[in-house]
């Protein structure tokens, strides 16, 4: 089916919650220069020159650990959906060839700034990505809204981005990393020598002054995390290998910091979302806190105490049932019992539901079903995850936002994402009013929900208002 045979059935707008531009560089260039001088955009030079892939053999590569990163990523026998990704004048003119109403357009190359350990760069190349979103989109606002980039590699540095970002220029949605890639002391700078810090949970740094300013400013925390190159998805040789399911990676991680790290709960009136990697994984971190929670909450799990063991009844039930040469060793009980892992837990370890306030499953089903996001792209068919209320969270749905991905190599032509996203219903996986909350309510939650006047001034706000009783 068409766009325009699918747009006729609709009584809703559609909502594209997480579209992309393609920056075109030499401008973002002259922004760093403006910001930092030449000579650290002669460092961003050197940031976007690709590793020396295609001739250095494999061995080589994983010797330097050269992980295999995209090649060939963006549009470009289709040369207009290629320009229409870098050309927001353009995307805007072409939405309703698309089959969209509004679209919020997230960066590409502004979700690097936090893989970039060079301070003085990192923080030239979050505002001159900045810089160049409010110059080239905000004439376009009224269907088509640019995202401001929030470095999270220090608290220092959200906060100053933030507050330029929203209070002075005006953006009114992020985005954050909810993970970052710290050195590791001692390692000299040896490439891939990294660990992963969370900002919501076990952060050197205290970021809570970052959601308090969200909150204070009105604006929805959405992590874009990248979750290549880290963890198993660093193969010196194939990138499909390491980019399958490196956003849903990175995202869960960005989820289950916010939720054990106690983000979530206090800070109740924010509103989270997490992109690009489906709602699947979301289904299952759910379902895994609960039952984590059920059997290792401050209570129960003190049926696991070793003190608790009945040494007797054990050494009876030995002398019962051990072959003979368990029974030999029966008086060896104690060396057997050793195979219990991690020692005794110091006393403020012991509830470790403790930081993330948790203390009864309702909680974290309402995190998850009224609280957070997740960005589905069309030709996801693990969508319809979201609606199934046998799952969990049990009896409630999830929240997924369409996402179209336009930019970049998963969208061979921009036309077509629209039918991809209605196939959820001509194969019976969603039905119309699931169909809606995809396309456009759980979007207007999210953004609506953490600030009343997201909307206002753009093509969908009645449509809004009517649909959330604004």
């Amino acid at each position: 089916m068409d766009v325009a045979a699918i747009r006729a059935g609709l009584d809703h707008p559609v909502i594209d919650g997480d579209g992309h531009l393609l920056e075109y560089l030499p401008l973002l260039r002259d922004f760093i220069v403006e910001e930092a001088g030449e000579s650290t955009a002669v460092r961003f030079d050197a940031l976007l020159a690709p590793p020396p892939v295609r001739d250095t053999p494999v061995p080589e590569r994983r010797e330097r650990r050269i992980d295999r990163n995209a090649w060939w990523g963006f549009p470009s026998e289709n040369t207009l959906d290629r320009a229409t990704a870098t050309l927001p004048e353009l995307f805007y003119q072409r939405l309703d060839e698309f089959g969209i109403d509004y679209a919020v357009a997230y960066p590409t190359f502004g979700l690097f700034p936090d893989r970039v350990p060079d301070e003085e760069l990192r923080k030239a190349f979050a505002r001159a990505c900045n810089r160049y979103y409010a110059e080239v989109a905000f004439d376009h606002r009224d269907r088509f809204e640019p995202v401001a980039v929030i470095p999270m590699y220090t608290p220092d540095e959200a906060l100053a981005e933030l507050d330029y970002a929203i209070r002075d220029r005006g953006f009114k949605a992020i985005v954050m990393s909810g993970v970052i890639l710290r050195p590791i002391p001692g390692a000299n700078g040896a490439r891939g020598a990294v660990w992963i810090d969370t900002p919501g949970h076990d952060s050197p740094l205290d970021y809570d002054p970052v959601w308090q300013r969200c909150v204070d400013l009105g604006v929805a925390p959405t992590f874009h995390s990248l979750g290549s190159g880290w963890g198993t998805r660093t193969s010196s040789k194939n990138f499909v290998f390491n980019h399958v399911g490196h956003f849903a990676t990175a995202q869960e991680a960005a989820c289950r910091a916010t939720v054990m790290g106690g983000v979530a709960q206090r800070f109740p009136e924010l509103r989270f979302s997490f992109l690009e990697g489906g709602v699947a994984w979301g289904a299952n971190l759910c379902s895994d806190l609960i039952g984590h929670f059920e059997k290792r909450n401050i209570n129960d799990v003190q049926l696991y105490d070793p003190s608790r063991l009945d040494r007797a009844l054990y050494t009876e039930l030995i002398e019962q049932h051990g072959s003979t040469r368990v029974k030999a060793a029966a008086d060896r009980l104690e060396y057997a019992l050793q195979l219990t892992p991690g020692g005794d837990p110091a006393p403020e370890e012991m509830d470790e539901f403790a930081d993330a306030q948790v203390t009864e499953p309702d909680q974290i089903v309402e995190l998850f079903s009224e609280r957070f996001f997740f960005g589905c792209e069309a030709d996801d068919p693990m969508t319809a995850i979201a609606f199934d209320v046998t799952l969990p969270p049990v009896g409630r749905n999830l929240q997924p936002i369409f996402a179209s991905d336009i930019g970049h190599f998963d969208v061979p032509d921009a036309r077509g994402v629209l039918p991809e996203a209605w196939e959820l219903v001509e194969h019976g996986q969603l039905d119309l009013d699931q169909f809606r909350q995809f396309m456009m309510t759980n979007a207007a939650k999210l953004w609506a929900g953490q600030n009343p006047k997201f909307f206002e001034g753009t093509v969908v706000a009645d449509a809004i208002r009517s649909e959330l009783g604004l």
